[in-house]
C-alpha cells in the first residue's frame, strides 16, 4: 500500500496492526481477526501437527479433540500480564492520537485502560492497584500489547519463563488459530468476543465451548460451581462484551456499522444463549450451592447409612470435597458420603435448615418453571429469599451484553477457509484478497510480512510505541548500546523477511541485523541526538552513520530498506 494514499485514520489503523495494544484493538476491531489470520499464516502453529502429542488427532471427536490441544496450551504457555514488558503510556498522548478517531467519553466508559471499571460486584477493587499501576501517576497506562504466536513462543528467552506466554487476547487469538490448523474446525463455528477486560471465544461445536485464557470450558463445565468455571464466568456475567470478531466480520459496541454477516451473528447468539441456559436437577441445584457458598447454611443433606437416615449441613458436606476426588450432586456422590466422619452426622433432621435429596420430587421437574413454583409452594422461605432467588436466577440463565444486533450490516468480504488448505495455499488466497479486504490485508501487517508491506507504518510503530527499548538502555552511551546489541545472537524471532519491533528485540535479546538497526535508532531518536544520519546497504551489511562514527549490522533479511524514510521518521 502506497503511504501518501494513507489518511490520518488509515495509517493509526495500520501503525496499529503492528503494536497490537489493547486500546488499538477496542478502536480498530477489525484488528482481532485479522490476528487470527496472522497467525494462521505463521509457520508456528503448523508445526504443532508433526508433534507426537498430536498423533492420532484425527481419529478423535470434536471434544476429545480440543480438550488435547487444551492441555498442549497450557504445557506451552503461561498467563501473563505486566508492566514492564511492553511499557508504559499516558492517557493524554493516547487521547491525542486517537482524538479525531473515537468519541472520547465513549473510551473512557467502555475502556479499562481509561477509567472503566466494570461491574460493581466483579470490581470491587481499585482497578489499578488490582493492575499495579497505583505507583504511578493516574495519568500512566500501561502498553498491553497482543502478541503474535512468534511473540508468544519468544518469552521462553526471558528470565522467568521456561516457556512461551501471553496475554488474553494473545491466547484467544492462538486458539483461534489453533483449534483451526490443529483440530480443523471451521472458522464459520468460531467467533471471538472481547470485553474492557478479557478476551475469550465462543466455539459452535457440540453444546458449545469457551476458550478462557489457556482452558477451555465446556457446558457442564460452565454449571459445575467450581473456582475455575466461577474464573470463567466472570466477564460473561457481568462486563459488556465489546465486540465479536468472524470470519464474516465484526460488530462492535460503539461503531453504528457491523461487517459481520447478520445470519451468522443471530446464530451464534442463538447457540450462545442455548449455552448459557440450564434446567434444574439436582446436581445443578448443588453445583449453585458449591457457587455461592453463602447460601449452603440454609441447607442439609439427607443420605441413607446402612439402611439408616443420616443428616449433615451442607457446609460440612462441602468440606469434605477438599482433597476428595468425588463431588457432591454427581455420581461419585455415594463414595464422597463414605468419606465422612461420624461425628459430622446426625440422626436427626435440623428445623431450621432446608432438607435436600435427590429423591426429592422437586428435582424431578422437567421445566424451570415448574421447579420454581413447587419450589415457593414446598419451600416458601427459600423462594422468599431475594439474594438467593436473584443469584439462582442468574447461575441457570446468563443474559450476555452483547452488541446490539440494531446495527448498519456493511458487507463486507468474508474469509472462506478450509483445514484441508495448506498454508502455503492459504497465504496465497489471503494476498488475493488484500485488495478488496483490508482484514486480510492487516493480517499480513501484523504478520510482518515486510517485503510486501508499506514501511512508513511499520516505522511509526516502531519508533512512537517501543519505550522498552528506550528505558531498556538507560542512560548508556551508544558505543555501550551497540556493543551490548552486538552480543545477542544475530537471530529473529520471525523467519524470511519478517520483523521484530524494537521492544521485541530488547525483551527477547536477539534480533536480525536489520531489526537491531531500528532498535538501535529508536534509542538514537529518544536522545535527541541532531548529528547527521545516513545509512548504506551492501549486500548484508548495513552501514549506520551517525556524524563520523559508523556501526555495522549484518542482515540475513532480504529486504529493500527505504533509507531515507528510516532516518527521516519522527
Amino acid at each position: 500500500m502506497d503511504s501518501i494514499m494513507m489518511d490520518k485514520k488509515t495509517l493509526e489503523k495500520y501503525t496499529s496492526a503492528f503494536t497490537l495494544s489493547d486500546m488499538e484493538i477496542f478502536i480498530f476491531p477489525e484488528l482481532m481477526y485479522s490476528l487470527v489470520l496472522a497467525n494462521i499464516m505463521s509457520p508456528e502453529i503448523w508445526k504443532w501437527r508433526e508433534d507426537k502429542w498430536f498423533a492420532g488427532i484425527k481419529k478423535m471427536g470434536p471434544l476429545k479433540k480440543m480438550h488435547r490441544l487444551k492441555q498442549y496450551i497450557m504445557d506451552h504457555y503461561s498467563f501473563n500480564l505486566d508492566l514492564e514488558t511492553w511499557g508504559l503510556t499516558d492517557k493524554q498522548t493516547e487521547i491525542k492520537r486517537f482524538l479525531d478517531i473515537v468519541d472520547m467519553d465513549i473510551l473512557q466508559r467502555s475502556n479499562a485502560l481509561f477509567g472503566y471499571e466494570g461491574d460493581k460486584f466483579y470490581f470491587d477493587l481499585d482497578i489499578r492497584k488490582h493492575f499495579g499501576l497505583d505507583k504511578f501517576d493516574t495519568e500512566v497506562i500501561p502498553y498491553w500489547k497482543t502478541e503474535t504466536v512468534e511473540a508468544m513462543n519468544a518469552f521462553r528467552f526471558k528470565e522467568g519463563f521456561p516457556a512461551g506466554a501471553g496475554e488474553c487476547v494473545s491466547l484467544a487469538t492462538l486458539y483461534a488459530a489453533a483449534l483451526f490448523i490443529v483440530t480443523e474446525v471451521p472458522l464459520e463455528k468460531i467467533f471471538l468476543m472481547g470485553t474492557p477486560l478479557h478476551s475469550q471465544n465462543f466455539v459452535m461445536i457440540d453444546e458449545g465451548v469457551l476458550t478462557n485464557n489457556r482452558r477451555i470450558v465446556t457446558r457442564s463445565m460452565w454449571y459445575n460451581g467450581t473456582e475455575l468455571s466461577s474464573l470463567a464466568r466472570r466477564a460473561l456475567d457481568h462486563e459488556q462484551v465489546t465486540m465479536v470478531a468472524h470470519q464474516s466480520g465484526y460488530i462492535h459496541t460503539v461503531y453504528p456499522d457491523a461487517t459481520i454477516n447478520e445470519k451468522a451473528y443471530h446464530l451464534f447468539k442463538d447457540h450462545l444463549s442455548k449455552f448459557l441456559t440450564s434446567g434444574v436437577n439436582f446436581e445443578i441445584f448443588i453445583n449453585f450451592l458449591r457457587f455461592n457458598s453463602r447460601f449452603q447454611k440454609l441447607f442439609q443433606l439427607k443420605f441413607d447409612c446402612q439402611g439408616t437416615p443420616k443428616f449433615i449441613r451442607l457446609e460440612k458436606a462441602f468440606g469434605y470435597e477438599h482433597g476428595s476426588k468425588n463431588r457432591l450432586g454427581d455420581v461419585t456422590a455415594r463414595k464422597l458420603f463414605c468419606e465422612i466422619d461420624e461425628e459430622d452426622l446426625s440422626c436427626c433432621q435440623e428445623m431450621n435448615r432446608v432438607l435436600i435429596s435427590t429423591d426429592n420430587p422437586i428435582f424431578q421437574q422437567k421445566t424451570t418453571k415448574a421447579f420454581l413454583e413447587l419450589l415457593q409452594k414446598e419451600y416458601p422461605s427459600i423462594h422468599a429469599h431475594r439474594a438467593f432467588m436473584s443469584e439462582f436466577r442468574k447461575f441457570i440463565h446468563t443474559n450476555p451484553k452483547l452488541p446490539s444486533s440494531k446495527k448498519h450490516y456493511v458487507p463486507s468480504v468474508p474469509i472462506q477457509l478450509t483445514p484441508d488448505q495448506s498454508r502455503e495455499e492459504i497465504i496465497g488466497y489471503l494476498s488475493g484478497l488484500r485488495q478488496t479486504s483490508p482484514i486480510a490485508d492487516l493480517a499480513f501487517y501484523a504478520g510482518r510480512y515486510m517485503d510486501s508491506c508499506d514501511w512508513e507504518p511499520f516505522l511509526k510503530a516502531a519508533f512512537e510505541r517501543n519505550p522498552v527499548s528506550i528505558e531498556r538502555f538507560g542512560q548508556k552511551n551508544l558505543q555501550e548500546v551497540y556493543d551490548i546489541m552486538k552480543e545477542w545472537p544475530d537471530e529473529s524471532i520471525y523467519d524470511a523477511n519478517r520483523l521484530a519491533l524494537p521492544d521485541e528485540v530488547v525483551n527477547y535479546g536477539r534480533g536480525d541485523g536489520t531489526e537491531k538497526l531500528i532498535t538501535f535508532l529508536n534509542v538514537v531518536k529518544a536522545s535527541g541526538i541532531k548529528e547527521k544520519m545516513t545509512l548504506k546497504q551492501n549486500g548484508s551489511e548495513i552501514i549506520f552513520s551517525l556524524g563520523k562514527k559508523e556501526y555495522l549490522f549484518k542482515t540475513s533479511k532480504n529486504l529493500n530498506l527505504d533509507m531515507s524514510l528510516l532516518v527521516s521518521v519522527r
